[in-house]
């Protein structure tokens, strides 16, 4: 596995800023399994087409693609399934609203390590 820096940016989603104009940037953790994480870290992921939603008061990561993991057995994962975002519940609820009242779009800006946790920065 190659070392990474502290905080090193495993993928970026560059065509967001592109199509997008970005209001706003929210910092997410991410719920994720070992063979998930072991992915990530070796930097296959890919944020290409997918977007966040806010569905039954929780946000979540569509579409996003986290290749398996070379070395998994039969526990590894599913590469498009959804995936947990964790913020606070009154984030949750304004990012709501504003998705619902302003037609406003969340992607993913780019997935990076921070203090040892994976977070996923999100736009608006």
């Amino acid at each position: 596995m190659p070392k990474k820096a502290f905080n090193s940016v495993f993928a970026e989603n560059r065509k967001a800023r592109h199509d997008y104009t970005v209001l706003d940037t929210i910092e997410c953790g991410i719920v994720l399994t070992g063979t998930e994480v072991k992915s990530i870290r070796h930097s296959e992921i890919s944020l290409a087409g997918s977007y966040a939603a806010v569905l039954k008061g929780e946000l979540w990561l569509i579409g996003a693609d986290i290749a398996a993991y070379k070395f998994g057995n039969r526990f590894n994962h599913s590469p498009q399934s959804m995936r947990k975002l964790l913020v606070h519940a009154k984030e949750v609820e304004e990012l709501r609203m504003k998705t619902e009242a302003k037609g406003l779009t969340l992607v993913p800006l780019k997935v990076y390590l921070k203090s040892g946790k994976i977070k996923v920065a999100v736009g608006v």
